[in-house]
């Protein structure tokens, strides 16, 4: 028999799952979703101030309407009479280097300047960075928006990192890279990618496994548009992304 292949994810026993270590049974009820997604990809339970952060970054990327790429992929397969299954798929499969990508090539480009600045000036290594990708044709990841002159995501975001005590490099070079933008007179604030990127990147997760956090917190709005489209719309229609008209509950508040 050959060597058994090795895995430090999960342990299922007759009677026990343990995830890192941790009984799924004691997990279940007293850990949040932001602090298991955590656990499970960084190996150890965060505190209660981090998982909340890890909690609201899900949150903030759950949905952004009905135009977005993922979204569009995956009515558009429902639409032609597909599965829940195989149409989410298709949605998740449309996120990638231009969708969703951005927070992966965000913390890389941060990554790129606090190499630069080397413990020195991370606005001066910003500056220089920025200047030399622009020659290049290469586009900053992670500030400005299609819509958003102010991103409302990135300052609850910023919030909940202060009160979870996340604030290093790639924060403070984020807002370098921001400052940069703004002396040069461009309106290209810090989005909700470039926050969730810095914000990761400062808690230590791995550039190629951002991409993955966003398919996590997109997977639920997908599902919810895939429904939609199953029951409310025709087979195989024109789809047209911006045709369209919001028509559910009006602006409503938290308790």
């Amino acid at each position: 028999m050959s060597e058994p292949w090795k895995t430090a994810i999960t342990e299922i026993e007759p009677n026990a799952v343990r995830v890192r270590g941790y009984d799924i049974a004691d997990l279940m009820g007293n850990c949040s979703f932001g602090q298991m997604v955590y656990l499970i990809l960084r190996g150890e339970m965060p505190d209660e101030p981090t998982g909340k952060l890890m909690e609201a970054i899900i949150v903030s990327s759950i949905d952004h309407g009905a135009t977005p790429p993922s979204v569009l992929a995956a009515r558009t397969v429902a639409s032609t009479g597909a599965t829940l299954s195989a149409s989410v798929a298709a949605g998740i499969m449309s996120i990638n280097k231009h969708h969703g990508g951005a927070i992966t090539n965000c913390a890389k480009q941060l990554r790129e300047i606090i190499a630069k600045a080397d413990g020195g000036d991370l606005h001066f290594a910003a500056e220089t960075c920025l200047a030399e990708w622009k020659k290049s044709g290469v586009r900053m990841s992670g500030f400005g928006h299609r819509i958003h002159s102010a991103d409302p995501r990135t300052k609850r975001l910023m919030d909940l990192a202060e009160d979870a005590n996340v604030c290093g490099k790639y924060i403070e070079a984020a807002r370098a890279v921001a400052q940069v933008f703004a002396d040069a007179g461009k309106r290209l604030p810090i989005n909700v990618d470039g926050a969730i990127a810095a914000l990761l990147a400062d808690l230590g997760f791995e550039p190629e496994v951002m991409n993955g956090l966003f398919m996590i917190a997109r997977t639920p709005g997908l599902v919810a548009h895939v429904r939609e489209e199953q029951t409310r719309m025709k087979p195989m229609r024109k789809i047209i992304p911006g045709n369209h008209e919001y028509d559910g509950p009006s602006e409503r508040k938290l308790k």
